[in-house]
């Protein structure tokens, strides 16, 4: 991620960097040699060794004074801006700033501009007003009939943003103890089956820094045996009187309890990166309001707890299984078997079981090895997929709609289909790495561009670039599935208001904006490899549209 420094503060201190520009120089001419680029082709990538070098100055937070080299070095992947995700534009503007080092010189006062608002307004802005969408968006399915247009009519036609949002939250009961002992045990009980269920251990992907992460491959016990518990426990107490559907009623004292133990929690491990870090992966940008926003930490351990395996996977993914289940039960409590329910809750179990399945995967992805553990990360996991990622389910209980089964049918199948060809894709590039590239994809050896990189301390490492099978249809081929799974399991809901699509719309815009972030930092970290592969591979998206 960037980090807030002046043009000339760069220059001054680009010059006691020459011996790493040498370095650089000369890991960059092995890569030309090796890829047989021309000379002018020699002559763009020197300009994007330049623009790393910066890059790796900003990061590093030499433009700012009094700070530690050591304390304020991110690692290279904290470059960019991701469940998740929750404000795409947010992560894109910031990258923007490390693009743009090239026209520093040209105009210091505009770029001084980008970096106040890439480090300062976006962040405030953000911290300020997400918050609030999750209560808006279950005011709308309780007190508005689900209607957007409802809701906006009701709170701001007559008053200004503020007062209607201070309205709005008049309604929002504070959490009761019913509520607090639910959130609290079931926070303890992830804790617990994180250190004693069994599973193998696993690496993740090596840091800038040359740590490798270690975690514990029990997620899809995890998973197994928390949703038999639940149904086990919802069959045997449902005759004495006792419904998972508690959640439901109370789920505005649900988001209460999120949205204040997350903002705090982000606030404690602000302070932990700071002057407790876990590994060196840590440091600060001298900015307090954007290290809030992004996190001084990497991979951040508490007690010997993985702070994002707990936040992502454990509490946060969990907690949307248990929540459609909960919405399920519900649904079937004031209507009976409601088909589009049945076909909304399935579509995000299977989802849901795939992830776990495939967790230790997951844990070299975007969102674990460039994202740090902040309000960015821990409060969308911990707060948005509770309040966004259930709302076809939430909305569907009061908004029972019949599909009939050609259509059930239909939407099912084709959900699944779309789940096949996610997890096919992932696994696709799992088996060539895992094995070196000695495995067929698709009947066939795979083309693969063999990548070589440097970390920060100087080690050199390889990637392998798989541009065949799914990966070499488009870049990010993978993400067209996973958003027409998010449409397949909102459609039950029909089309009497937008809300059930929220979800999707969100996904759309965070996933495209991905692909930008995405390449952005492959063509930092892989340089001329990058472009080799995007020649092979042109299509980021959608094959031949985007």
């Amino acid at each position: 991620m960037i980090y807030h420094m002046d043009g000339n503060q760069v220059l001054n201190h680009k010059t006691q960097q020459e011996e790493s520009d040498t370095r650089s120089t000369r890991r960059a001419g092995l890569e030309l040699r090796s890829s047989g680029l021309s000379e002018k082709q020699d002559k763009k990538y020197e300009n994007m060794v330049d623009i790393a070098e910066a890059e790796q100055l900003i990061r590093q937070g030499l433009g700012r004074r009094g700070m530690r080299r050591n304390d304020s070095s991110p690692s290279r992947g904290a470059t960019n801006g991701s469940p998740h995700d929750i404000s795409a534009g947010a992560g894109d503007v910031l990258s923007e700033g490390i693009q743009g080092y090239g026209r520093l010189t040209q105009s210091p006062s505009l770029q001084r501009f980008k970096l106040f608002l890439n480090m300062t307004l976006s962040p405030i802005l953000l911290i300020a007003f997400v918050p609030n969408l999750v209560i808006v968006i279950w005011f709308t399915v309780m007190h508005c009939d689900g209607s957007y247009w409802t809701m906006v009519t009701k709170l701001f036609s007559q008053r200004s943003i503020l007062t209607g949002i201070a309205d709005m939250w008049r309604v929002v009961n504070m959490p009761s103890t019913p509520v607090l002992y639910i959130l609290s045990g079931y926070g303890l009980y992830a804790l617990v089956m994180m250190r004693l269920l069994p599973g193998k251990m696993v690496k993740g992907p090596v840091t800038p820094k040359g740590n490798v992460p270690v975690y514990k491959d029990n997620g899809f016990v995890y998973y197994l045996v928390t949703l038999a518990l639940f149904w086990g426990l919802t069959y045997t107490l449902r005759p004495y009187g006792y419904t998972p559907s508690i959640i439901y009623d109370r789920f505005d004292e649900v988001l209460f309890a999120l949205n204040t133990f997350s903002l705090v929690f982000c606030v404690f491990l602000y302070l932990k990166g700071l002057f407790a870090p876990s590994s060196t992966d840590s440091g600060s940008s001298g900015n307090i309001i954007f290290d809030y926003y992004w996190g001084t930490e990497l991979y951040p351990r508490i007690l010997g707890f993985d702070v994002k395996l707990f936040t992502n996977c454990r509490f946060g993914m969990m907690g949307w299984a248990l929540l459609v289940c909960v919405h399920a039960v519900k649904s079937y409590e004031l209507h009976g078997f409601v088909d589009s329910m049945v076909v909304c809750v399935a579509l995000q179990l299977i989802y849901i079981t795939k992830f776990f399945w495939w967790e230790a995967g997951y844990m070299s992805t975007i969102d674990i090895m460039v994202d740090r553990a902040g309000f960015y990360i821990c409060w969308g996991c911990l707060v948005y997929i509770p309040g966004l990622y259930t709302s076809p389910s939430f909305y569907m209980v009061s908004h029972p709609v019949i599909l009939g089964l050609p259509l059930a049918a239909f939407l099912l199948v084709t959900g699944v289909l779309a789940i096949w060809v996610n997890y096919e894709a992932d696994m696709q590039k799992q088996m060539v790495r895992g094995s070196n590239g000695t495995c067929l994809v698709w009947g066939r050896k795979p083309e693969l561009i063999r990548a070589r990189y440097c970390l920060e301390n100087g080690q050199e490492k390889e990637s392998l670039l798989l541009a065949s099978g799914w990966w070499g249809m488009a870049r990010h081929f993978h993400y067209v599935p996973e958003i027409t799974l998010a449409l397949c399991w909102s459609l039950p809901a029909l089309f009497q208001n937008i809300l059930p699509y929220s979800y999707v719309i969100f996904l759309v815009i965070l996933l495209v904006h991905r692909t930008f972030r995405d390449d952005e930092k492959c063509a930092r970290k892989y340089g001329s490899f990058w472009q080799q592969y995007c020649k092979k591979v042109p299509n980021k998206m959608v094959p031949y549209l985007f």
